[in-house]
């Protein structure tokens, strides 16, 4: 039989660790998750599993379990609406507003952390103080100035992808330069200093040497602005046509006056929103750490 004190390093290795969470809490914060995870998946659920159903089983009481699984909805889609068309007209608003954000906030951002200007304090306040307004206090002055420029130049910038991105630029630019900024502010000087002894000129230092090093930054500015992009409906119900309608309003065609087709509606809603997920998770470690650049130095 073995000693107490044989039986002593058995006992201690059992014992918690001073610092270990309580059971209460490790169950309690189980609890949580769990019920959290639930309800973030349960419209997920209900959209997967309404786009399989019948237009009868989602027009009447909600069912849990569809009595009939069809992927009819998935193959009408198409039809009653132009769905290609909106989700092309999305695909060259966002992708240009996402290009044209990312250009111009590199340049502005870049010399915004690295020189002295006249002008600097108050260009950086105006910028990061425009995130202050509603959007809706410019659609009725973008309207009329699009018109304007339409009547008097001719160049149709109501109705038209070109004056929907212009709009976009408008709220996603100033976030854009603002985040960047504080990104390259993160990058050394010192790596400036070492591309311009080795002949480069500003353009040089910033494009080798800046820029792959805040790559993580620029891809996090690019998803906010496709994102945004893609999904504002405000600007894109007011200032689109038939023919330029994104997706975001073309949707609300599969609602008529005699009826509204629920099993279309989730089953696009579903089909629009696989580019922004993909790219989210296929860029997520990238957005995760141009969010939390310049949080500790």
């Amino acid at each position: 039989m073995a000693s107490p004190a044989a039986r002593a390093p058995r006992t201690a290795g059992r014992r918690r660790s001073p610092t270990a969470l309580p059971r209460a809490f490790l169950w309690t914060r189980r609890i949580f998750l769990t019920a959290l995870t639930g309800f973030v998946l349960l419209p997920v659920y209900v959209m997967l599993s309404s786009s399989l159903k019948p237009l009868e089983d989602v027009s009447g009481a909600f069912r849990w379990l569809p009595s009939e699984l069809t992927i009819r909805p998935y193959l009408d889609i198409w039809h009653t609406v132009p769905l290609a068309r909106y989700f092309l007209n999305s695909l060259i608003v966002a992708g240009s507003a996402t290009l044209c954000s990312v250009v111009v906030a590199v340049f502005a951002a870049y010399a915004v952390s690295r020189y002295r200007f006249r002008g600097k304090r108050i260009f950086t306040v105006t910028v990061l103080s425009t995130q202050m307004f509603p959007g809706i206090l410019f659609l009725l002055p973008l309207f009329l100035i699009y018109v304007n420029i339409g009547n008097t130049t001719g160049v149709a910038l109501y109705g038209s992808r070109g004056g929907l991105v212009l709009t976009y630029l408008t709220f996603s630019l100033p976030f854009s330069i603002w985040m960047l900024a504080g990104y390259f502010a993160s990058v050394p000087r010192e790596l400036d200093e070492a591309a311009y002894v080795d002949g480069c000129g500003p353009l040089g230092a910033l494009f080798r040497v800046v820029v792959p090093a805040a790559l993580p930054g620029i891809i996090a500015v690019a998803v906010y602005a496709f994102m945004t992009a893609w999904g504002e409906v405000l600007f894109a119900s007011v200032m689109t046509n038939d023919t330029t309608r994104t997706l975001s309003v073309g949707l609300q065609g599969y609602a008529t006056q005699n009826d509204v087709y629920w099993n279309q509606v989730m089953a696009a809603s579903l089909v629009v929103s696989v580019p922004v997920v993909a790219g989210f998770l296929l860029l997520q470690r990238y957005l995760v750490a141009g969010l939390t650049a310049g949080a500790v130095k």
